[in-house]
């Protein structure tokens, strides 16, 4: 029998940005398909999220032999009281799914919901996968399978909500490598939702917003190696589906059955006791443990048995130190140490509290003043950390009803302020200002802020800080620059990523931190005067701190009073950055670097691993970048050099790096 694939979708231009309105699919025969346009058109002028100014229709034949049958997923409902609760019942499904932050998952919703398609997120990372992320994944080809055997216009009626997204949730669910799947519509009057999975089945959930709201959203979550992400899309998107046997809608199941339903007794509970035969409330972790060790994900730490140089002793033998972030060598710098222990002696190991309530030292002060005139800045103020710095700057300047666009490649220090300040998240691809631009040209006149990694901490490239800048003005947003990796890196005499483009404007912030060309701990932002003093008084991370002690400050203004003096350091970083990756190059290796961060992509984690170990053994110490500190599917060698390193070693360590890679690829 020739079917056909009918398929509408409604939007209207709302200020020059093209609004989705309605979408849907049915799979007809010949002679359904007049009745089944004219009730897809009278459907799309009725919506309530309004009428939209443009219709298309399209209309496409699909063999029947073409279609795969699939029987419906087992259904449930479960009732709530309001949409907070049915949120968290979705949250709960998703953790049961496998799902390990399913907080994280709900918090994107609101960015799905812009989408023409569904969001397409890795489960673990919750990396962004669409191919296109302004017109997401379609799921499309698919319907009832007694639908398809309409042929007069009485098959064709109006919206069905449970039915359509039943059919939907099947053909995704049974997609390669598609862990779960969580929908809100974005209809106005309709406010159930769904969490769907192969092992879950299709759970409805009575209310996940509130009445009235036109926002929703769906998100598919994918575990699999990257190489079979074009499969299930093409499973998603072009694969035919007809789905069989779909139950009438279930009577929602209400008060705490609903939530034992969700969260129930984990797995092989009653089997995990402890020594007085109790259950063991810790045998989730040392599940995790193992699902970590199995998938090559475990860490673990090696202890150091002297000081950080470009030589180290560790587990009883010396290594070329290829992992650290101490770029200058300055850590072990004779009048660094001398700076701290004289700071020791003078200052007292500890402060005794924040600086707001017991005071500060006047060591503070003083580096603050010094790396604001380093960074031609007005003013500067130190966090414990960087990453504090990038959490606490964040928070304090954005919260609900602005908005962040922030790479999707940023550290995880800005993620996680970011979705701790409850703004809107907006990720646009990696150094991609085109995509910056057009996402911004969207929310001109909002309150806002443009962030990003000055050198990224994984692959070693640089921001393309001239255009960022030009997009945070032109659209009134500010700018924030975190240069961790680029302070005593970029530029002719270290002074980061405005120096290297030789621009005379820096960004509205700047985060930067004491622990890498520096030397020392702790972090510090610059700016504004107006901007130091508002985080001195809003930022937590500051406020609610023990200060940093003496003797980090004191080693940090030493290193930068070395910095000032001997900017012949930040040259021979970048000779031995190009030296190195020369010689890689030489051995067949697509190595570069803009910075002192040479990424050596390998792919499967194992492999990379098993690199890194080889190296060890050989008298090399660098490493093996697995998720999640990179998607996965995209771990690597992370070579990171000094100013101190001889072209020597590190000729050698690149013949040997060759070997090792080689050596581990084949198994």
């Amino acid at each position: 029998m020739q079917l056909f694939s009918v398929k509408m979708r409604a939007s209207r231009k709302v200020r020059g940005e093209e609004e989705h309105i309605s979408g849907a699919e049915r799979i007809v025969g010949a002679q359904g398909v007049p009745a089944l346009t004219h009730d897809l058109v009278t459907r799309a002028q009725r919506h309530g999220k309004g009428n939209p100014d443009f219709i298309n229709i399209k209309v496409e034949a699909v063999p029947e032999s073409a279609c795969l049958r699939l029987s419906a997923l087992p259904v449930r409902a479960l009732d709530c009281a309001d949409a907070a609760s049915g949120l968290r019942l979705a949250a709960g499904l998703l953790r049961q799914a496998g799902v390990p932050a399913p907080e994280a998952v709900l918090a994107l919703m609101r960015a799905a919901g812009g989408l023409r398609g569904a969001m397409l997120l890795d489960a673990d990372s919750l990396e962004r996968l669409e191919p296109d992320r302004a017109r997401g994944v379609r799921a499309t080809y698919m319907d009832r399978a007694d639908a398809a055997s309409f042929s007069a216009p009485s098959g064709t009626s109006g919206k069905n909500h449970y039915q359509e997204a039943l059919v939907l949730a099947t053909k995704v669910a049974h997609a390669p490598h598609i862990l779960a799947e969580i929908c809100i519509s974005d209809d106005p009057d309709y406010v159930t939702g769904y969490v769907a999975s192969r092992e879950l089945g299709y759970v409805r959930i009575a209310r996940m917003k509130e009445p009235g709201s036109p926002e929703g959203g769906r998100i598919f979550l994918y575990r699999g190696p990257r190489e079979r992400l074009a499969a299930t899309l093409d499973f998603i998107e072009r694969r035919p589906v007809l789905v069989e046997s779909l139950p009438d809608a279930p009577v929602f199941r209400a008060g705490d059955s609903a939530v034992a339903a969700v969260s129930g007794p984990p797995d092989d509970a009653e089997n995990k006791t402890d020594k007085a035969g109790r259950a063991d409330k810790w045998a989730f972790l040392d599940e995790r443990l193992e699902r970590l060790r199995a998938n090559g994900l475990r860490r673990h730490i090696r202890d150091m048995a002297s000081a950080p140089g470009p030589r180290v002793r560790c587990e009883g033998r010396e290594l070329l130190l290829l992992a650290s972030n101490d770029y200058l060598g300055l850590a072990d710098d004779a009048r660094v140490k001398a700076g701290a222990a004289e700071a020791l002696v003078a200052w007292g190991a500890g402060t005794g509290g924040s600086r707001l309530t017991t005071g500060g030292l006047e060591l503070h002060s003083e580096l603050e003043r010094r790396l604001a005139a380093f960074k031609h800045a007005e003013a500067a103020l130190l966090f414990n950390t960087g990453y504090m710095a990038n959490v606490g700057v964040i928070t304090a300047l954005c919260g609900r009803g602005d908005v962040i666009f922030s790479d999707e490649l940023n550290h995880a220090s800005i993620i996680d302020g970011c979705r701790q300040s409850r703004a809107e998240i907006v990720v646009y691809r990696h150094n991609d200002m085109a995509d910056l631009e057009a996402k911004a040209r969207r929310y001109a006149g909002r309150r806002g802020l443009i962030v990003s990694d000055a050198v990224f901490s994984m692959d070693g490239d640089v921001v393309p800080l001239p255009e960022l800048l030009r997009i945070a003005d032109r659209y009134g947003f500010l700018s924030m620059l975190d240069e961790a990796h680029a302070t005593g890196v970029l530029g002719a005499t270290g002074r980061g990523t405005a120096e290297h483009f030789g621009l005379a404007v820096a960004p509205d912030v700047t985060i930067g931190t004491l622990s890498k060309a520096l030397g020392s701990e702790g972090g510090f932002v610059c700016g504004q005067a107006r901007l130091i003093e508002y985080l001195k008084n809003s930022a937590r991370s500051f406020i609610f701190s023990t200060a940093l002690s003496a003797a980090p400050v004191a080693a940090a203004l030493a290193a930068l009073d070395v910095l000032c003096r001997e900017p012949e350091r930040v040259r021979r970083l970048r000779d031995n950055t190009a030296f190195f990756c020369a010689s890689l190059k030489e051995r067949g290796m697509d190595a570069h670097s803009s910075s002192a961060i040479v990424p050596l992509l390998v792919g499967d984690e194992g492999v990379a691993l098993n690199a890194a170990e080889r190296l060890f053994e050989a008298g090399y110490f660098l490493s093996a970048i697995r998720y999640p500190s990179v998607a996965r599917g995209r771990a690597r060698l992370r070579v990171t050099l000094r100013s101190d390193h001889t072209p020597e070693d590190l000729a050698e360590a690149a013949r040997q790096t060759a070997l090792a890679l080689g050596s581990a690829r084949r198994g």
